[in-house]
């Protein structure tokens, strides 16, 4: 289990924003290379435009033609014109749902603090239960136990051996699956980050080529994927926003049922949180579909498509090695306590 606790998740993070940050300069060494494009386009833009309203015998209409010249601009001081000013207006959306996040992740801190307490608590109130979570009482209950008494002795350190292993079990399918579920929501940053750099870096290409004419969608498509991929971290936090709130309600249910009853068995609470999770891992791989339904931008159709079945695919494995897990797992136990 150390192992499973030892990936620092949101230090991985925090280096795919820093690498988004590193190479947005690189949007410059393909600044010149645009200049050039569109500043070609721009010449057969304008002179097309003069030619057919001199041909036409129509005055000029100068204004249209002010828009090579715009984009031209654009591509200029890209990185701070248009990359600075879609991340301003995006940046707080970010960081809202962020701030929802960190909300609900702190009060899903406290009451699992709180369960894991009444739970200790109730278990340390029934002495026939107290040796199993404490050892100076299971010290204590031995020590009072006489020397005829050798096969409850031995009954009880089986007991809390199997007591143990059970918690150790529940506690490494628990870390596991929340592993699975950082590690889905790591590699959906990580997809989003790539492609956000991909596109930064040659967005003054695709800018170039709107200059041109039969080209001109290139500039409103490229803003359209720019903003999908970047909405799909708030769409992200979101989702765990929404399964930490769930959480808490189960947490919230449980010390309830620790505090008014006195016979409370709480392990299909904990199948509930392990199916929540498996959802959860599921659940990510369909975050850009739903930034799809927040934005439309075309050219993405397949990426969706695929990585949706890659998410039923591995949603029906964890489902499968999950249940597999369990059934394992409780066969065992239940053969040792018998």
């Amino acid at each position: 289990m150390p192992m499973l606790c030892a990936i620092d998740f949101n230090n991985l993070h925090t280096i795919l924003r820093s690498l988004y940050d590193e190479m947005m300069p690189l949007c410059g060494d393909m600044a010149g290379v645009a200049q050039g494009i569109a500043g070609l386009g721009a010449l057969f833009y304008v002179a097309y435009r003069i030619w057919r309203s001199l041909a036409a015998a129509e005055p000029i209409d100068v204004f249209p033609l002010l828009r090579p010249f715009v984009i031209g601009f654009c591509i200029m001081f890209f990185p701070s014109v248009v990359l600075g000013t879609i991340n301003s207006v995006m940046s707080p959306i970010v960081q809202g749902t962020a701030g929802m996040l960190e909300g609900q992740t702190l009060d899903m801190q406290k009451y699992r603090e709180e369960k894991d307490r009444l739970e200790y608590e109730k278990m340390m109130s029934d002495p026939s239960t107290a040796y199993l979570v404490d050892d100076a009482e299971f010290d204590r209950q031995i020590d009072e136990l006489g020397v005829t008494e050798v096969g409850t002795a031995a009954g009880m350190y089986i007991e809390r051996g199997m007591y143990k292993i059970k918690k150790a079990i529940q506690d490494f399918f628990r870390e596991l699956l929340e592993m699975l579920f950082q590690a889905a929501s790591l590699t959906i940053d990580t997809i989003r980050t790539f492609f956000l750099i991909v596109l930064a870096i040659l967005g003054p290409i695709a800018f170039a080529l709107s200059v041109w004419d039969g080209f001109q969608s290139t500039l409103t498509q490229w803003i359209c994927r720019y903003i999908q991929t970047y909405l799909w971290l708030p769409v992200a936090d979101l989702f765990s926003t929404i399964l930490a709130k769930i959480q808490v309600l189960m947490l919230q249910n449980d010390i309830s049922e620790l505090t008014n009853n006195p016979n409370a068995n709480l392990d299909s609470s904990n199948t509930c949180y392990i199916i929540f999770m498996i959802i959860g891992i599921i659940g990510y791989f369909t975050i850009p579909t739903v930034a799809g339904w927040i934005i439309q931008a075309g050219g993405a159709g397949n990426y969706n498509r695929a990585v949706n079945n890659t998410a039923m695919q591995l949603g029906s494995g964890a489902a499968s090695v999950g249940g597999a897990v369990a059934r394992n797992a409780a066969g065992q136990i239940g053969k040792l306590l018998k």
